[in-house]
């Protein structure tokens, strides 16, 4: 399942730094507007403790986890939607995502360059939304002016159906509002827009990028005011500090968790940061365990084993005919599959079961 996430920005902010830390990539980081340029693309793993103990009691020849794509997107300016920078670029590149993490610089340093010429995350969460807002809104008006004399005169069903949803995200956004947040869109008007993959539209979580000081504190003055903002859209705040994840990624995991447990950290900025984004994309993980491998599934929320089968191998799906279905607690409980099978806990599941996150799944299948 190929789901990505688009780490973006102002020049600078530290999405680089950050993305170096996501993919242990050494891609360059440089102290100057566009040092990216292409997008890199990178592969994330998911840290998930039920692996960890599934391969412990298991012990198979191979460990898969499950992962997504994070890609690294040129830095934005004001001005990007009239094709300044790389605007252009930018916004076909960042149309191609599924979510948004949005890097928001929350630290002061003369040494590095700020291309609006001071720290204000407000400010450059502004900038960057209305470079969005106008994106969007220019392709809104060149299609409402293509179809609403057709749509108004011939009454077609679908045609007055994608006018009305378009008219309602130009009113939204011409109010300054992103597309995700307008509460009356129903499914079909979502769907007879869908292919236009507005960039607003798109979930988004912001990442407070702050020093070392304020990592293990968690707050800043800076940090505060992006909380707020993004409180008032119902989005979530990771603060990390983007250096220190890049210095913990070249460690091994053993020295890494003994790092943070000696600043009282639990979980890192960038494991914070990879369980919000696969939640914010809507993915949840089903288990596949055996002696020979044991393998952790990405599938989206909802969706039904036969679906999350074809996830395994088209064959699997084209040939389901149930799906023997154990429950993660119920293992770790019992620490034994044939006691979970004694205790009744296990189940035997159509193909319109609706898989949970957890699960630990043998397909039985025929082709």
């Amino acid at each position: 399942m190929s789901l990505k996430a688009g780490i973006i920005g102002l020049p600078n902010v530290g999405k680089s730094t950050l993305f170096n830390a996501i993919t242990k990539k050494h891609i360059l980081a440089a102290n100057y507007p566009f040092a990216t340029i292409e997008p890199n693309v990178g592969v994330v793993t998911v840290p998930d403790s039920r692996l960890e103990f599934l391969e412990n009691l298991y012990v198979p020849k191979n460990t898969v986890p499950t992962s997504f794509e994070f890609t690294d997107i040129a830095g934005l300016v004001k001005g990007a939607s009239q094709g300044e920078g790389l605007g252009n670029k930018f916004l076909s590149h960042i149309r191609e995502v599924d979510a948004i993490v949005e890097v928001v610089r929350c630290f002061q340093d003369e040494n590095i360059i700020h291309v609006a010429g001071g720290v204000d995350p407000i400010r450059d969460i502004e900038i960057i939304n209305v470079e969005l807002i106008l994106a969007d809104l220019e392709i809104i008006l060149n299609r409402i002016s293509k179809i609403e004399k057709k749509a108004t005169t011939t009454k077609d069903k679908e045609s007055l159906l994608e006018l009305g949803a378009l008219q309602k995200c130009q009113k939204s956004l011409e109010q300054n509002i992103p597309i995700r947040l307008i509460k009356d869109l129903t499914e079909d008007e979502q769907l007879a827009i869908k292919s236009f993959n507005f960039i607003t539209a798109k979930p988004i979580i912001y990442v407070a990028n702050v020093n070392e000081e304020a990592a293990v504190i968690g707050e800043n003055e800076y940090v505060s005011k992006v909380k707020s903002y993004a409180s008032n859209e119902n989005s979530s705040v990771i603060v990390m500090c983007a250096k220190m994840e890049s210095e913990l990624a070249e460690l091994e995991e053993s020295e890494k968790k003994n790092f943070l447990k000696e600043l009282g950290i639990n979980y890192s900025g960038l494991d914070k940061l990879i369980f919000a984004t696969y939640d914010l994309l809507g993915l949840e993980t089903f288990f596949t365990v055996g002696k020979d491998e044991c393998r952790a599934w990405t599938f989206k929320k909802g969706m039904v084993a036969k679906k999350c089968a074809g996830l395994i191998h088209s064959d699997i799906e084209r040939g389901f005919i149930k799906a023997e279905i154990m429950k993660y607690s119920d293992l770790e409980e019992l620490k034994d599959d044939k006691k979970v099978q004694e205790a009744g806990k296990l189940y035997l599941e159509g193909k319109d079961y609706v898989m949970q996150d957890g699960d630990i799944v043998y397909f039985r299948f025929n082709v």
